[in-house]
This record gives structure tokens, C-alpha cells and sequence, in this order.
């Protein structure tokens, strides 16, 4: 090596070095974001060839033994359990369209999901809809068996503001009918509804990593669910509409159903969906007193000026 290649060498370390001192350390690369389809292709296969390589305890729950505490216990199908039925032969499952809007991607890009459901139990009560608060305790793994999540005891939860894919499951099985008060005055619900759901990253957290941090880019998820109890037609924001009917587009998703966003833009307000916001149209005029309630709690949507828009989703009626 000649002094020339050893005097450029040392120039080129001691730059590099000198930048970053200046910046203050390394440079952070960011990875943009994977196109929504492709995530969508490569979550689905996962999830098939999981459910096509395990169990759960089903016999269990067909003749539960004496001592049985109807949790779903999932299994690999090898050895002594090769001939057991794969999840795949007993899953129902449900296709969305998903828009990349919903995770804030620039691409304009629509893909189909689906999420896996199966109910291990079913309960004697009536089932959720994705707008309900509803009593349950849950368990979140990934594919691997490895916990993120869960609750050990009941507890509400207004399923508009957990994950697209979780409510969508949860609708799927039926609740309890009765709390039971134990003599050691702990309390039981009884007749409850026992199910497992798997949702692909795109009905989750896609390229996120939850609340915690704790759950890697584009991970499937599985939650296994007890289902206790439910409000029925719940109305989290009080403004006389059951939130369900606030799914103006019906697509399960309500947080993307919100008539006034432009007007709340414009005052540099947060966005509040309709069934968060108990002035929907941002009038002034409470939701609640353009609509009517009858003694049967049945509900009417008045449209006084009869342009087809009700009066509580009209700001200039």
C-alpha cells in the first residue's frame, strides 16, 4: 500500500468520524412501510399453515371431564396427535376490505382480509355486535404460543376502540346469561360463550407495534375469548343513537364514519367519529334533539328540509 492510499484512508475515517460527531451519533435508516396487498398475501399463508398443523382441545370441550376449566389449549399435529382434527377442517372465517388510509399509508391501496373464528363453546346469551360493551376476559398469543397480552378476570370493553379484526371475532360468539355469586364472594358467569379468534396484521396493528410495544411489525395475532356479558345496543356517547346504527357505511368499522371532519378540520378540532360525538353534524343542535324517541324507545330521523340527509347528519337543514 502506497502513502497516498494511506493518506486517503485516513482522511476518509476521520470525515466519516467528524460527521458523526457533528450529527451527534449514527444515522437512523427508516424502513418504509410494505405495501398493504403484499402483507395481506404472506399473512393469510401463515395463518393457513398454522391452522393446518394444529389443534385444539376440542374433545375437551365435547365431553368436558370433571375437573375441565374450558380454556382452549392449542397443539401441534405430530407424533400421537398426527390423526387429530386441524383447525383449519373446524374454523368460520369473515373477508374485509381494508384501505391503507386506515394505517395512515400514502399508496391508495385496498386489500381483503380475513379473520379466523372458532367457537370452542357456545354460549346461552345473545351475541355482541362490534359496537357493544361487552364483559369478557381474554388471552392474546402470537402463532408461536408466546404471550403479548391478556386479562385473568372480566372486564368491559367498548369494542369500537380495540382492534378492527378483535371485535369483529368477539360479534361472532355468544355471551353468558347470569352472574353467579360464589360463596367465597368472588362471582362467575354462568353459561358463557368460549371462542378463539386469529386476525392478520392488516386487522391489527399492520406495521405498528401496539400500545406496549410489544408486538413486532406485521405479526398475526391470536386472542382466545371468554365471553361473559354484553350491553345491548350500546350508546357510548349518550346521543340517543345505538352505536351500531353509527356504522353509517356498515363496514364494522366505525371509526371511519365521521359527518362532520371537515367542519371539525377546520376548527382544528380532533376528529370525533359520529359514535363518540354527540353533535354529529356540528350544528350546535345536540344529536339527540334532532332525533325522536318514542316510549318504546323506538328511534325516527326527522329531515326537515327532505334533501334525504336526517336532520342530525345535516349542519345547514
Amino acid at each position: 500500500m502506497n502513502i497516498n492510499r494511506i493518506l486517503f484512508l485516513f482522511l476518509l475515517v476521520t470525515s466519516v468520524w467528524s460527521c458523526k460527531k457533528d450529527d451527534g451519533g449514527v444515522d437512523v435508516i427508516t424502513i418504509p412501510p410494505r405495501s398493504l396487498s403484499e402483507v395481506a398475501l404472506e399473512n393469510d399463508a401463515e395463518i393457513q399453515e398454522y391452522l393446518s398443523t394444529h389443534f385444539y382441545n376440542y374433545e375437551e370441550f365435547a365431553s368436558p371431564p370433571a375437573d375441565f376449566d374450558y380454556k382452549i389449549v392449542i397443539d401441534t399435529l405430530v407424533g400421537d396427535d398426527a390423526d387429530k382434527t386441524p383447525m383449519i377442517d373446524q374454523v368460520s372465517s369473515e373477508t374485509l376490505e381494508v384501505s391503507s388510509d386506515e394505517f395512515e399509508l400514502n399508496d391508495d391501496e385496498t386489500a381483503m382480509h380475513t379473520v379466523y373464528y372458532l367457537s370452542a363453546r357456545e354460549g346461552a346469551g345473545e351475541s355482541p355486535t362490534v359496537a357493544d360493551s361487552t364483559f369478557l376476559r381474554y388471552e392474546g398469543t402470537f402463532l408461536n404460543g408466546d404471550l403479548f397480552d391478556g386479562i385473568t378476570t372480566y372486564s368491559w370493553q367498548y369494542l369500537p376502540f380495540f382492534l378492527r379484526g378483535y371485535s369483529i371475532g368477539v360479534s361472532k360468539f355468544k355471551a353468558g346469561d347470569d352472574i353467579i355469586i360464589n360463596n367465597d364472594g368472588t362471582s362467575s358467569i354462568s353459561n358463557n360463550g368460549i371462542g378463539l379468534i386469529i386476525i392478520p396484521s392488516g386487522l391489527a396493528y399492520f406495521n405498528g407495534s401496539g400500545s406496549n410495544g410489544s408486538i413486532p411489525a406485521y405479526s398475526n395475532l391470536i386472542f382466545k375469548i371468554d365471553t361473559g356479558l354484553f350491553v345491548e345496543d350500546t350508546d357510548w356517547d349518550g346521543d340517543g343513537i345505538p352505536s351500531i346504527l353509527e356504522d353509517l357505511d356498515g363496514d364494522g368499522n366505525l371509526n371511519s364514519d365521521n359527518t362532520d371532519r371537515k367542519q371539525e378540520e377546520d376548527l382544528f378540532s380532533p376528529a370525533f367519529p359520529n359514535h363518540t360525538d354527540t353533535d354529529d353534524d356540528n350544528d350546535g343542535i345536540l344529536t339527540r334533539d334532532e332525533i325522536e324517541i318514542d316510549s318504546n324507545g323506538n328511534i325516527t330521523f326527522p329531515d326537515s328540509d327532505g334533501d334525504g340527509t336526517p336532520d342530525y347528519l345535516d349542519n345547514d337543514n
